[in-house]
C-alpha cells in the first residue's frame, strides 16, 4: 500500500509541475523555462540529500541515474518534435501510454507478476491515460503563443502553415514514451542502497543537457519574473515527484508504480479546472473515471 500512496503522490508532483511549466511556457520559451526548472531541481535534490542517509553511491547506481536523466531530457525533446509536426492529440497520448506500456513490459521481463486485480487495473489505466493526456495536449494546443515564433516552436506548437506529418507524430510519440520509460526504469534499476544519489545524478544530467541545448539555441538566460517563479515551482514539484517515484518503485512492482505515476495528466486537468475554470469534457470525465477505477483495482490487488 505504501508504494501505491507514494506513486500517487508522485503523480501529483509531476502533474503540478506540468501545470506550472505549461503556464510559464505561455509567455516564455520552453527551453528557458526548462533550464531554470532544471537548475531548481538540482538545488532541491541537493537540499534533500542529507536527509537520505546512505553509503557512498555505487558507479552502477549513478550510471542508472544519469541514464534516467538523459532519457527524460531526450523524451521531452522528442515530444516537442511530435507536437511540431503533427496534431497534439497524436504524440501526447502515445508518449503517455508508451511510458506506462514500456515500463510494464520491463517489469514483466524482470520477473514481476502482479495479481489479477492489479493487472486488470494496469490494463484499464492505459485508456485512462489516453483520455487525460489527449485532453491535456488539446489544452496546450489552444494556449496563446509565445512572444515570437521561435518560442512557439520551442514550445512544440506546430506552424499552422506547415504540412501535417502524422507518421512523424507517431514516431516521436513512441520515442518519447520509450525515453520517459527509461527515466522510470533507470530509477528503479538504480536500487535503494545509494540514497537519493541516483536522483541527483538524473537531475544533474538533465541540467547539463538543457544547458547545451540553451547555448546552441541562444536561450541561455532566465525567463521573465512571473514565468521564472512558475519555472522554479515546476522544478521543485517535479523533483518531489521524481523522489516520491524513486521511493515508490522500491516498495512495489515497477509495473504498478510506473502506471500510477503515469496518471499525472489527470492532476494537471484537475488543477486547470480548479484554478483556471477549464471545462471537464466527456473525454476528460471518462479518463478520470477510469483512472479512479484502476487505482482502486491496483490498491485491492496490491502493489507487489
Amino acid at each position: 500500500m505504501l508504494a501505491i500512496v507514494l506513486a500517487l503522490a508522485s503523480a501529483i508532483g509531476y502533474g503540478g509541475s506540468d501545470f506550472a511549466a505549461g503556464l510559464a511556457s505561455r509567455s516564455a520559451s520552453v527551453i528557458r523555462v526548462t533550464l531554470l526548472g532544471a537548475a531548481a531541481s538540482v538545488v532541491a535534490v541537493a537540499a534533500a540529500l542529507p536527509f537520505a542517509a546512505s553509503e557512498s553511491p555505487t558507479p552502477a547506481a549513478l550510471a542508472w541515474g544519469a541514464a534516467a536523466g538523459l532519457g527524460g531530457t531526450v523524451g521531452a525533446l522528442a515530444l516537442y518534435l511530435g507536437f511540431r509536426h503533427a496534431a497534439f492529440s497524436v504524440a501526447g497520448p502515445l508518449s503517455a501510454v508508451g511510458t506506462a506500456g514500456f515500463s510494464v513490459l520491463a517489469g514483466l521481463l524482470l520477473g514481476e507478476r502482479p495479481t489479477p486485480l492489479a493487472l486488470t487495473g494496469i490494463i484499464l489505466a492505459l485508456p485512462a491515460i489516453v483520455g487525460v493526456s489527449a485532453s491535456a495536449a488539446a489544452d496546450r494546443a489552444d494556449g496563446p503563443d509565445g512572444p515570437d515564433g521561435s518560442e512557439a516552436a520551442a514550445a512544440g506548437e506546430r506552424d499552422p502553415g506547415a504540412p501535417a506529418r502524422p507518421a512523424t507524430g507517431v514516431a516521436a510519440g513512441l520515442v518519447a514514451g520509450a525515453c520517459f520509460a527509461l527515466l522510470l526504469i533507470g530509477l528503479n534499476q538504480a536500487g535503494s542502497g545509494s540514497g537519493l544519489w541516483p536522483v541527483a545524478a538524473a537531475q544533474i544530467t538533465e541540467l547539463a543537457a538543457v544547458c547545451v541545448l540553451a547555448v546552441v539555441t541562444g536561450n541561455l538566460r532566465p525567463p521573465g519574473r512571473r514565468s521564472g517563479w512558475l519555472a522554479v515551482t515546476a522544478g521543485v514539484t517535479g523533483t518531489a515527484g521524481t523522489i516520491l517515484y524513486f521511493l515508490a518503485t522500491h516498495e512495489g512492482f515497477l509495473a504498478v508504480t510506473a502506471v500510477l505515476t503515469s496518471l499525472y495528466p489527470a492532476v494537471t486537468i484537475v488543477l486547470a479546472r480548479l484554478m483556471l475554470g477549464e471545462r471537464l469534457t466527456p473525454l476528460r470525465l471518462i479518463g478520470l473515471s477510469l483512472a479512479a477505477v484502476c487505482v482502486a483495482l491496483i490498491a485491492a490487488g496490491g502493489a507487489g
